[in-house]
């Protein structure tokens, strides 16, 4: 009885094209991240300059201060979102994903119009999303005293 040949297949080793994929497509793929990445770094810079030298001041001219603080907090959550997003699109980290999602949902819950049942689904989902980011998301490991 012989012995069966081995094929590249039951070895696990790369053929040429898909080493050169891997290689080279990726690179493009982290390249291309990461210049999205810092266009919306510098989109997110440019926001923050505007709500510090636009909507702040606001607070002392507008008629309804709530109106214009809503409005600083709504944009300040974007510019959160941003940053984030940007930081997901360089290091690719679950934490990372779990946090865009927090400050999306948190602007979500800060829009004016939203429905009791929209503010209840929005702290549940919150609560779901911090909890997953403490109990089951570790960025390092913690050190147990014995």
């Amino acid at each position: 009885m012989s012995k069966p040949e081995k094929t590249q297949a039951r070895t696990g080793s790369e053929t040429a094209p898909e080493r050169f994929l891997d290689r080279h497509l990726g690179n493009t793929v982290h390249i291309f991240l990461s210049l999205l990445a810092i266009l919306i770094l510098v989109a997110a810079a440019i926001a923050t300059f505007e709500i510090i030298i636009h909507d702040i001041p606001m607070l002392w001219r507008a008629g309804n201060e709530y109106d214009a603080l809503h409005q600083i907090i709504q944009d300040v959550l974007l510019v959160a979102i941003a940053a984030e997003l940007a930081l997901l699109f360089l290091f690719h980290r679950t934490s990372a994903a779990i946090e865009v999602l927090i400050f999306v949902i948190a602007r979500k819950m800060v829009i004016t119009g939203i429905s009791g049942w929209e503010l209840l689904a929005g702290v549940t989902a919150l609560a779901g999303l911090v909890a997953m980011r403490f109990y089951f998301i570790r960025d390092k490991p913690r050190n147990v005293p014995e």
